[in-house]
């Protein structure tokens, strides 16, 4: 699958590229970018990348067959569309939309097109969650009654795009989605109800307090991002708990484990040696050659972004 990037964002550089290069059967062969200088540091990682100097030169490109999307938040729907239609394949950063109504759009246009039209939760392809979603199916934590999780940053940048409104700025949008999204997939469920706090600045959120409540269990998170950074997950059952130290950015966060407590012992297991975008690179090239099914599909991100929308909708 030979690729093409709109734009020259930092997680475009630091982890898509790198994944690229470590997936079988990628290539990344164009970005596009106006300032020559942002695209030189891409340049210095893949030889010969050819660099367009907009974002329909590079759709316009045949020698393209997906575009990875890391646009500002608010830009995510727009492009992914017109990605479709110029006949490419489209895996976009997420938030993909900022209201569950616009994954409809993305929906529609995926189904106009036969083109692959997906959102970059690479937590989705990750083997660590795959675990924990076995455990919790084999009954090793007994009946599940409350799930636990966190994740914060620290960005006090007031000029970067995450605290700007316009472009769906805040932490919920940047940080929040993965406890929505990795209990969702662990659990196959759906919340039925959702409170909500949020601390604002400048009109985006900087901090949240969630607790929803599960057709069979609970939920309580928060997130933030003016916050010394933290991320942890835990599933507590009757019978026992499963621990995640480090469930959405791996070796990042520190130890990537999943701890697995029950009938008086604990097993360890760690995943420090896994590239999840990697995995997820290669799972999309999968499902848009060969109809593999891709483990977040359009309609499971459009139920992630209803949680926000729900949690957004609470909280006022």
């Amino acid at each position: 699958m030979r690729w093409g990037i709109l734009g020259a964002a930092k997680i475009a550089r630091t982890d898509l590229v790198p994944a690229m290069q470590l997936a079988r059967g990628a290539e990344l062969v164009a970005l596009a970018t106006r300032d020559p200088a942002r695209a030189a540091p891409f340049q210095d990682l893949v030889a010969g990348l050819r660099v367009h100097a907009s974002y329909e030169a590079l759709l316009d490109d045949p020698e393209i067959d997906a575009v990875y999307i890391p646009l500002p938040n608010h830009l995510h729907v727009d492009w992914s569309i017109k990605a479709a239609e110029a006949g490419k394949h489209v895996l976009c950063e997420k938030p993909i939309a900022l209201e569950a109504a616009e994954i409809d759009k993305l929906i529609a246009a995926r189904a106009a097109t036969g083109k692959l039209i997906a959102e970059a939760f690479m937590v989705a392809h990750h083997p660590q969650w795959a675990r924990v979603r076995a455990l919790l199916q084999e009954g090793a934590i007994g009946r599940l009654e409350h799930v636990e999780g966190c994740f914060t940053y620290t960005n006090r940048d007031l000029g970067n795009i995450r605290h700007d409104p316009a472009m769906g700025g805040g932490g919920l949008r940047d940080v929040g989605v993965y406890p929505c999204i990795t209990t969702r997939l662990a659990t196959r469920a759906e919340p039925e109800r959702l409170r909500a706090d949020i601390r604002w600045s400048h009109g985006v959120d900087i901090f949240a307090r969630v607790w929803a409540d599960f057709p069979d269990f609970t939920m309580s998170f928060y997130c933030g991002m003016m916050q010394t950074r933290r991320q942890q997950m835990v599933f507590h059952g009757q019978d026992g708990w499963i621990e995640l130290s480090a469930p959405f950015n791996g070796v990042v966060y520190g130890d990537c484990r999943v701890e697995l407590h029950a009938e008086g012992r604990a097993v360890v297991e760690r995943y420090n040696n896994v590239n999840q975008y990697a995995l997820m690179v290669e799972a999309f090239a999968a499902s848009a050659a060969g109809g593999v099914p891709f483990a977040c599909p359009l309609e499971v991100s459009r139920g992630n972004q209803a949680m926000i929308d729900a949690i957004f909708a609470a909280a006022r």
